[in-house]
């Protein structure tokens, strides 16, 4: 009788366990969908966090800042414009100068990857490669060349080859040099009014006066009257190719 109820309560347990496994699988086959949905959403949250970065290395908002900044310094006005003004100036002008680069990584990597068309790599692989195809346009073999030396290993041969670090590393080399040279061309006429003004400062016996005080609104003056914001925005955004 003993070994009959054993027997019994062996095959209820076996019944009981089967019911629940048979239970549990469609849940967890739910809950897969789920898990890979919340994953997508940390990966897209931490991609959005490296976006500051990403926009300062792999843009054209380096060479862009740093010649506004120019700007500020040729006048004399270290405060002026403000920093958020040209920050957001930079801002909206390397939008528009990078937006054919923005639309095709809209195009072939977030939109696929957010419609789960496409895995987290094979999303990343296609976002790299507008921009190296727009970095790579902007630097000089002189530059992969100074980067691979430090790195101490050889130069590739082909642009394919070249990697993402790298690449990107020289580009921002490329865009100090070149926003150093704008740099220079915008400063000369400054200097040159700069030169002038102490010079008749000097010629008077006016040596108390600061020249930066007489010299500071004509070169307010000079840059209205030339149109220079315009001028130098246009020459920086076409200094891109």
């Amino acid at each position: 009788m003993s070994r009959r109820l054993l027997f019994i309560g062996s095959a209820g347990l076996a019944a009981l366990g089967l019911a629940t496994a048979a239970a549990a699988a469609p849940a967890a086959s739910a809950a897969a969908p789920a898990t890979n949905e919340v994953v997508r959403i940390a990966l897209v949250l931490t991609m959005l966090s490296l976006i500051p970065a990403l926009l300062v290395c792999m843009t054209s908002f380096v060479r862009i800042v740093v010649v506004l900044s120019m700007i500020r310094h040729a006048f004399g006005m270290p405060e002026t414009p403000p920093n958020t003004v040209l920050v957001s100036l930079a801002l909206f002008l390397t939008a528009f100068s990078m937006m054919p680069t923005f639309t095709a990584v809209n195009a072939n990597a977030v939109q696929p990857y957010l419609a789960g068309q496409a895995t987290t790599q094979q999303a990343l692989d296609r976002g790299a490669e507008p921009f190296r195809a727009f970095m790579l346009r902007q630097v000089h073999d002189q530059d992969l060349k100074t980067v691979y030396q430090m790195a101490r290993r050889p130069l590739p041969t082909r642009a394919a080859d070249v990697g993402l670090m790298e690449l990107t590393t020289g580009f921002m080399l490329n865009e100090l040099r070149v926003s150093f040279r704008i740099g220079f061309v915008i400063l000369l006429p400054f200097l040159l009014i700069d030169l002038v003004v102490s010079s008749i400062l000097l010629s008077l016996g006016m040596l108390m006066v600061p020249p930066s005080t007489l010299a500071l609104p004509l070169k307010v003056l000079m840059f209205v009257l030339i149109d220079g914001w315009s001028l130098v925005l246009a020459g920086v955004l076409g200094s891109f190719r």
